[in-house]
């Protein structure tokens, strides 16, 4: 076994180790932490597959902000443990039953007629002027620009139902009237109260 396959070995273990505790573990925090370790065990992978670029886009876009994000959002919400605790065992049916469904799945297709290490071509090793972030912009702009600009769509109804979502009126909330608060005077807010005063005996 070449030096190559036990690097790729070690970081596939700690990828599905990783990917294993974001879905078993109670705390939302370490299930946060533990999905971080498994970005950087993927963009290993990545980067043993030649791809640069994903390989750093996936540290600085994922680990560094959507996770960022994600921890200082869980870490800001008052999160029951106690109550997801109690929650685990009841959703644990449908959990093994949606994890065999994608193990059947990811076996159809890693075992089907599309997925043959035999009969796949060997990799042919590129120069050093090769860029593998030139060969991804021609696939994503030419091959693949319309399921691109479908992905682009699907993302701003997105952000656009989020703002929605977020900005709706529900009934009892109190919100702010800036007109009332700057038409204010001080003669319908402060009453002026004289009193006598006391003389001590």
């Amino acid at each position: 076994m070449s030096l190559e396959q036990i690097i790729f070995y070690v970081f596939a273990a700690i990828l599905v180790f990783s990917a294993s505790m974001v879905i078993t573990v109670r705390n939302p925090v370490h299930a946060a932490l533990n999905l971080v370790l498994a970005f950087f065990a993927s963009a290993a992978l990545w980067l043993m597959l030649e791809a640069e670029f994903l390989a750093i886009t996936l540290v600085l876009v994922y680990v560094g902000a959507v996770m960022v994000l994600f921890l200082f959002v869980v870490m800001m919400l008052d999160v029951n443990i106690a109550a997801i605790r109690e929650g685990f065992i009841r959703y644990l049916p449908i959990g093994i039953v949606t994890a065999l469904l994608i193990i059947a799945v990811m076996a159809m297709v890693v075992g089907g007629d599309y997925f043959q290490l035999d009969q796949m071509p060997a990799p042919t090793p590129h120069g050093a002027d090769y860029s593998n972030t030139k060969e991804l912009g021609m696939l994503l702009y030419t091959v693949y620009v319309y399921p691109f600009e479908i992905a682009s769509v699907v993302l701003v109804v997105a952000i656009i139902a989020a703002i929605a979502l977020t900005l709706r009126r529900r009934p009892g909330t109190k919100y702010q009237n800036i007109d009332a608060q700057v038409a204010a005077r001080s003669v319908d807010r402060v009453r002026v109260v004289k009193m006598k005063s006391e003389e001590r005996k």
